[in-house]
């Protein structure tokens, strides 16, 4: 059986949280790697697939194939977990402090004993990955295409995990300094110039809606090939060529509401638009044809994001495009807040 390798945390109240994790341990000669989802406590879509993984993950060791080994944390917020209001769980921010639970890990790794419980959460989470060769950290959009972040030292490296997982776009990025998870796992190995035989990414895996046998079961299918190709797992999977897009993240369009209303989407994820076309609208007062305003496609691109809910307030990105050019609204970091 797998050994367990859990966090025991506590929460703002001092009350004794467990972050369930699992180690599955081969014969050595393979690399470690650490898969999480669900940092963002509202992004369920990667809970499932690592769920669906796991039997996968015994079997390759109970047939003698697991080489390397693999560190399992399936659910790793156990704050933004419990944070529900009227209905809805809201696990992105922290409620108590107001941080983006994807943010300041590398502030955390610097405090002491006098280290907030959400700093001491932070900083084991990174120390069970530490070890690690290879590091995944999965997330999900509002409305997306499967895609993901990587740093330009694992590219084109990681077109490998892009066709094992059939993500449509690689954004690759290169500087941060939010102090994400994966800016921080990978930040000593950037420093020590060592990541030839690593590989660190964030996978977006479509929507938050987006949660079904199907999917996650596609997933974990495409971990398990993923695995097999790097040499963790001693078996021969099957892996088409990758077609998918890579995009500098500066090249990334992000639109935003110029007003708050009813959002319509006059085209789909995936579509490609020409420059100027138009792709939504906002209705910002009902009964009132005057209050409708167009949005358009800033540059020639695919549709890659949308905002999920449909009324939106004013500022927030109603969707991000593919592009080939810089674009006006870059200023560097992160693509989302």
């Amino acid at each position: 059986m797998a050994e367990d390798v859990s966090l025991n945390v506590r929460s703002d109240a001092g009350e004794s949280l467990r972050v369930q994790a699992w180690r599955y341990q081969g014969d050595g000669s393979g690399p470690k790697v650490h898969l999480q989802a669900g940092v963002h406590a509202d992004e369920i879509a990667g809970m499932l697939v690592l769920h669906k993984l796991m039997p996968k993950l015994q079997s390759a060791r109970d047939r003698g194939l697991l080489k390397g080994s693999v560190t399992v944390v399936p659910q790793a917020n156990p704050f933004g977990i419990g944070q529900f209001r009227q209905g809805r769980i809201l696990g992105r921010i922290h409620d108590a402090t107001g941080q983006n639970f994807n943010r300041l890990f590398d502030q955390s790794l610097k405090l002491t004993r006098e280290a907030t419980n959400l700093g001491h959460w932070q900083k084991r989470l990174v120390q069970l990955a530490a070890t690690a060769d290879l590091v995944l950290d999965l997330h999900t959009d509002d409305e997306a295409l499967p895609y993901l972040y990587i740093h330009r030292s694992f590219w084109p490296q990681g077109r490998t995990l892009a066709a094992a997982l059939k993500v449509d776009v690689a954004i690759v990025w290169d500087e941060g300094g939010d102090g994400s998870f994966e800016e921080t796992i990978i930040e000593p190995w950037l420093r020590a110039g060592e990541v030839g035989q690593r590989l660190a990414a964030t996978l977006e895996l479509r929507g938050q809606g987006d949660v079904c046998d199907l999917l996650a079961e596609q997933d974990a299918a495409g971990l398990h090939a993923w695995l097999c190709a790097c040499g963790v797992i001693d078996e021969r999977m099957p892996m088409e060529h990758w077609q998918g897009e890579a995009v500098d993240i500066g090249h990334m369009e992000s639109i935003f509401a110029p007003q708050s209303g009813v959002l319509i989407f006059e085209k789909a994820l995936g579509d490609y638009l020409e420059e100027g076309e138009r792709f939504a609208r906002i209705l910002g007062r009902p009964g009132e044809p005057a209050s409708e305003v167009i949005l358009q496609a800033a540059q020639a691109g695919r549709m890659v994001t949308r905002y999920r809910d449909r009324l939106v307030p004013q500022g927030a990105v109603v969707a991000k495009f593919t592009g080939s050019r810089l674009s006006s609204n870059w200023a560097g970091g992160l693509l989302d807040p």
